[in-house]
């Protein structure tokens, strides 16, 4: 759970300085949330979760 949380203030900080700095317009960032909306609902979900949780797991086991 912790995780999804994360993830979803990243991805809002990210979606958030492209729309102030690189021109990203507010439309574009809405069709990318409702284009991530429909996908968590799809049959492909499962998927996404399980590759998010891999790539999580990964960064998690990198040393700096």
């Amino acid at each position: 759970m912790a995780l999804s949380i994360s993830a979803v203030v990243l991805l809002a900080i990210i979606v958030f300085l492209l729309v102030r700095k690189s021109g990203l317009k507010a439309g574009h960032a809405v069709v990318c949330m409702l284009l991530g909306f429909y996908l968590a609902s799809s049959s492909i979900e499962p998927t996404i979760t399980e590759l998010t949780s891999n790539v999580a797991g990964m960064l998690q086991g990198l040393k700096f």
